[in-house]
């Protein structure tokens, strides 16, 4: 199988709203974010990165339909429930390249893309230059959720192959309603963290 990639900034990503939501809608109902959303929010959420000419968004395609995509942008253009938990810690903002979500189908994973999404990003934070830290966040689950599957693997060794490593002092909270609730709730996230040498990706 051949899977193709486009890259994508800013203002770019109008055309792709619509798709973008239903398959980020769709990846994430999955353990363990399990969230039970709507395109509305989802476009509203999307447009962080449409409105930054800094972003990106990393398009993954079979054939012409879109199986994956993975974004990031500075973190000085992130909302500030993202920028709290690096302000607190006295990091600067303006330093610091942010990897917002990946998401692919299940069809797709093993095939290499997961790899090319952060080779990716963090050769646009080596282009745009002045990055030293590049971070992305995770969701905590209880390890004994109820609705965690018997099989499921967490991406812990992954990112650690990829030079990241978890950092439980930087957290902070997203809301988001869960498949079994009736409302929103609190989630808490966790940064990971890798250094960048001499800014470079």
């Amino acid at each position: 199988m051949t899977l193709r990639y486009l890259n994508l900034q800013g203002a770019q990503l109008a055309d792709w709203i619509s798709e973008l939501a239903r398959l980020r809608i769709r990846v994430f109902r999955e353990y363990p974010y399990l969230y039970d959303g709507d395109e509305a929010y989802e476009a509203r959420y999307l447009q962080t990165y449409l409105q930054s000419p800094r972003s990106l968004m990393v398009l993954v395609f079979d054939g012409e339909q879109v199986v994956g995509a993975s974004s990031g942008l500075p973190l000085s253009d992130e909302t500030p429930e993202v920028q709290a938990p690096f302000r607190q810690a006295g990091m600067a903002l303006a330093r610091v390249f942010y990897c917002g979500e990946s998401v692919l189908l299940p069809e797709y994973r093993g095939l290499g893309a997961g790899v090319e999404f952060f080779r990716r990003r963090e050769a646009h934070a080596k282009a745009l230059g002045g990055f030293d830290t590049s971070v992305f966040c995770a969701v905590e689950r209880p390890l004994d959720h109820p609705r965690r599957p018997a099989d499921y693997r967490p991406l812990d060794d992954f990112w650690q192959h990829r030079g990241y490593q978890r950092y439980p002092q930087l957290q902070t909270t997203f809301s988001w309603q869960d498949l079994d609730e009736t409302r929103e709730s609190a989630k808490p996230m966790v940064f990971w963290l890798k250094h960048l040498t001499n800014g470079e990706a």
